[in-house]
Formats: C-alpha cells, structure tokens, sequence
C-alpha cells in the first residue's frame, strides 16, 4: 500500500510553526526580564489569542485600541465575516477559576465605552458589532477558549 504525497507546503508549515513557538518564546523571556510579571503573562495570552483568531479565519484589525481621554482598552479587534468583534483576552496560570469570570461589571462598562468610539470613528454600525472573550490558562501546554457572543 502506498501512502498519499504530502502537500507541497507541509514542511513549511511545521517549520513556521516551530519558528513561531521558538519566537513566541524569546519574546516572552525578555518580557518577563523587563515588564512586571503580570503584564507579560498578559501579552503573551493577547499574542496565543490573536494567533488563534487569525487561524480561525478572523481578520485583526487593531491590537490594544485605547479610547481617547478615558479609561478601557480593547486587546483584540477582528472582523469576523460581516461582525466587527471586540475581543477581551484573559489569562491565568491554572484552570481553578475560569479566566473569564474576570470581566466584571464594570470592565463591561468600560469595553462598551471603548467599543462605541471605535465604531464611530470607524464609521461602522452598532449593529456590526460583537463582543468575545478568549480565555487562555497556562497549565503546561497553554489551552485556549473562545466564548462568542459573550
């Protein structure tokens, strides 16, 4: 029995894959060696996240979009088909708790805030939009959630 040929790309795609881990990696190391130790764990999840989105076919669009003379930031932007997405990235180092148990009441507030500027200044109805939340636990092998609609 003879097995099928493997497609043209397959050995690109591995070694991109590996490439990216090996570079996910590094940049991580310096993070944690100049950032506070919260807020590297924060931008590697945000980096897993946008990896992911990009992979399921999401379109980013702006990474921690800051709205003007406020408080709220937006980790992830996508278009995801017709619906604008507006992604909340939270991370913990175990699954005891469900990271997105974190977005509380007012993190909502301040997403909505944050959201409702972005689609005016980028002239996109209310209706477009969604809001997601990608959940990412590092427990060995990093796990990530993607909770639509959430």
């Amino acid at each position: 029995m003879r097995l099928p040929p493997l497609p043209s790309d397959y050995v690109f795609r591995m070694s991109w894959q590996k490439l990216a881990a090996v570079l996910d990696s590094t940049r991580h190391r310096i993070r944690l060696s100049r950032w506070d130790r919260e807020q590297a764990w924060g931008r590697r999840a945000e980096d897993l996240a946008h990896r992911y989105l990009r992979a399921q076919g999401f379109q980013v669009v702006a990474r921690n979009y800051r709205r003007r003379g406020g408080r709220g930031e937006l980790d992830l932007v996508a278009w995801d088909g017709p619906a604008l997405v507006f992604v909340e990235v939270k991370a913990r180092g175990n699954g005891l708790v469900a990271p997105e148990l974190a977005v509380d009441r007012e993190k909502r507030e301040h997403l909505l805030l944050t959201a409702a500027e972005y689609l005016r200044r980028a002239r996109v109805a209310w209706e477009a939009a969604r809001f997601d939340i990608v959940s990412v636990i590092f427990e060995g092998q990093p796990s990530i959630r993607h909770l639509r609609d959430a």
